[in-house]
């Protein structure tokens, strides 16, 4: 038989094609991982990965063996949500998945309104790139999921919270350069850019410079906006920053502003739509009601 957590734990190597990243991912030790891939390769008597560089890569029955792993997970998912449904309890934990900028979300208000209506549910609350937070909610590694984006899984249940905005921002030592350059000037400027996880940054900078045909100067990456932001401030280069954070550090006089480019992208709430009767998503809908009373079921984009 195969143990679900070691299985939830190739899926995560998979996904992340990397041992330690998927460790981090799910909160075990690197050693734990290694062991949890080791005993579903002993267990299935198949090799699942081969090292290619610095990666890990599945081999051939690792691929055909991953979509078949993530509906089992899916379905132990939805099974335990049933029972829970029956029982009508609750009680348990409930794992959610944020940005790394909680604040917007403001999640960590709403895990107060849970556990002042059900002292029951424990909150374990994991920051996420929307990107990798999508593949937890599908293989039931998280129950609840804030995101940055327009809805478009139809497997998913949406609800529209609030739509922020973004500001260019760089080092206030620049002020003149930015506030006087176009376009093209602002990209051949210095930038401090988003790696492929951060889909939403990744985005808005594509729909302001890529459709103009433009390339930015991307002198160092992050993975998480709070890193993004220090590196702009200590003079590394120009970034995509919330539009509040953006205006209060302009106020305290560590950034400059460009008045051109400027970006909206929508939040939103998901769990997977068949486990809209679980009463532990039901409950946390409940909380998020307390915080943002006009929450709302969106329809996913086609």
């Amino acid at each position: 038989m195969i143990d679900l957590v070691q299985l939830r734990t190739f899926v995560a190597v998979a996904e992340e094609q990397h041992l330690t990243r998927a460790a981090e991912r799910l909160h075990i030790s690197l050693s734990a991982a290694s062991a949890h891939v080791r005993a579903v390769e002993s267990t299935l008597d198949t090799q699942l990965f081969v090292r290619a560089s610095r990666r890990l890569e599945l081999t051939r029955a690792g691929e055909l063996l991953l979509g078949r792993a993530k509906a089992v997970l899916n379905e132990a998912t939805l099974f335990s949500s049933f029972a829970r449904e029956l029982g009508g309890k609750v009680e348990g934990r409930i794992v959610v998945a944020s940005s790394s900028d909680p604040s917007a979300s403001r999640v960590g208000e709403v895990a107060s309104a849970l556990r002042q209506r059900h002292p029951l549910v424990s909150v374990d609350l994991r920051a996420r790139p929307s990107s990798s937070a999508r593949e937890g909610l599908t293989t039931g590694e998280l129950d609840i999921a804030l995101l940055l984006g327009r809805p478009t899984d139809t497997g998913f249940s949406c609800y529209a919270l609030e739509t922020f905005a973004f500001r260019v921002a760089g080092p206030a030592a620049w002020k003149q350069q930015i506030e006087e350059a176009d376009w093209a000037a602002l990209a051949a400027l210095p930038w401090v850019t988003p790696t492929g996880g951060s889909a939403a940054y990744t985005t808005m900078l594509q729909q302001m410079f890529d459709e103009r045909g433009l390339v930015l100067n991307s002198v160092a990456t992050f993975d998480n906006a709070m890193l993004g932001r220090s590196m702009l401030e200590a003079g590394v280069g120009l970034g995509l920053v919330r539009e509040d954070y953006a205006l209060q550090a302009e106020r305290q006089g560590s950034v400059a502003l460009s008045p051109l480019a400027q970006a909206q992208y929508p939040s939103y709430l998901a769990h997977l739509a068949s486990r809209r009767d679980d009463p532990l998503i039901r409950a946390f809908l409940e909380a998020t009601t307390d915080v943002w009373p006009d929450l709302r079921l969106a329809k996913p984009l086609a």
